[in-house]
């Protein structure tokens, strides 16, 4: 059966994110994603989790608490265009996941933005694992989600394939704009041991 964007970014996750692992969520949103990922890393891992909205991080709080895992997550109530910042001292992560376009059940006209996402990504990618991802989940049927979804085509399509691999998947013969889903894979290059 064929997999959601969303889905089958859970199943790279689960593919690639160890025990142990430092790794971001870059839109917390309503929490899916940081539990999922708090549960792979485990209580000796890390994620970092970020989101503008403080209804998004409340929530997520809230989920992580359910689910026993508030220990290796740390929420930041900012946009993730500031990870490089937050990551200054961190040589490596073991994955990154974004869900773009806005927070569902909120305010549609605060959405996550072109530029500010493909600055997070680009300072994403040099500390990224080899073999491990950033996965983008872009939503595009809202005010301005085409405009992002296109400019992360294009700059995702500029990458060197050299280091990099990248994946678009989604649905083409479904209604209402599905999200796709951009998986860039750091590779193993010739010149590595």
């Amino acid at each position: 059966m064929l997999l959601s964007a969303v889905d089958f970014s859970h199943k790279l996750l689960k593919e690639t994110v160890c025990k142990g692992d430092f790794v971001i969520d870059a839109t917390v949103g309503n929490g899916n994603d940081t539990v999922l990922m708090a549960t792979l890393v485990g209580p000796t891992g890390k994620v970092i989790g970020f989101d503008v909205q403080k209804q998004a991080i409340e929530t997520t709080k809230q989920k992580l608490l359910l689910a026993g895992l508030t220990d290796p997550v740390t929420l930041l109530h900012q946009g993730h265009e500031t990870v490089a910042e937050v990551l200054a001292d961190h040589a490596e992560i073991g994955g990154a996941v974004f869900n773009l376009g806005y927070l569902h059940g909120s305010d549609k006209t605060i959405i996550t933005q072109k530029d500010t996402t493909i600055r997070a990504v680009n300072a994403l990618l040099p500390k990224l694992r080899i073999g491990s991802y950033i996965l983008l989940v872009v939503y595009s049927g809202h005010a301005g989600g085409m405009e992002e979804k296109n400019a992360l085509l294009e700059y995702c399509s500029t990458l060197n394939q050299a280091l990099f691999k990248v994946l678009q998947y989604g649905f083409i013969n479904q209604i209402n704009h599905p999200p796709i889903l951009i998986a860039i894979e750091k590779k193993k290059t010739p010149y590595m041991k």
